[in-house]
């Protein structure tokens, strides 16, 4: 698949800003984006903060995972740029992020889960389409996560 300009003459796979959860979703989202072969890739993990209440977790254990994730994304993209972000709103953190890196683009891979837990986490999916100030990829599911 050939990569499409935008409007603002910007080629849409120019750079690619790759949300990642954690190791596994990393290398799961990486492998999804390979075939459509980004010029550049940063791979982005945002800490949950949680402004006035405990964070989900301690800021060690977080970026602890945000670096396994950098490090997963590299197995596919070894050049891939690496950003973590820290803050309550995730959708926010993402689009601040694409901003800051000048992504012209941000892929992403649902994470699926049931009504209830998309509900409970403000389906940030849906978030991500329908307030999008750039370019969204929604990535396909690998077979075998049906």
């Amino acid at each position: 698949m050939t990569s499409t300009d935008d409007s603002d003459g910007q080629n849409l796979l120019g750079h690619v800003l790759l949300p990642v959860a954690h190791e596994e979703d990393a290398l799961a989202t990486a492998r999804a984006l390979e075939p459509y072969d980004p010029e550049r890739v940063t791979a982005l993990h945002v800490v949950e903060k949680g402004e006035g209440v405990p964070d989900k977790t301690p800021v060690e254990q977080s970026e602890e995972l945000a670096a396994e994730s950098y490090a997963a994304v590299r197995t596919v993209f070894p050049d891939a740029d690496e950003h973590t972000a820290y803050a309550r709103d995730v959708v926010g953190a993402i689009f601040d992020a694409a901003d800051e890196v000048d992504a012209s683009a941000v892929a992403y891979r649902s994470r699926g889960g049931n009504r209830l837990m998309q509900f409970l986490s403000g389906d940030i999916s849906l978030k991500l389409v329908t307030n999008a100030p750039l370019p969204v990829i929604a990535l396909p599911a690998a077979a075998d996560e049906d």
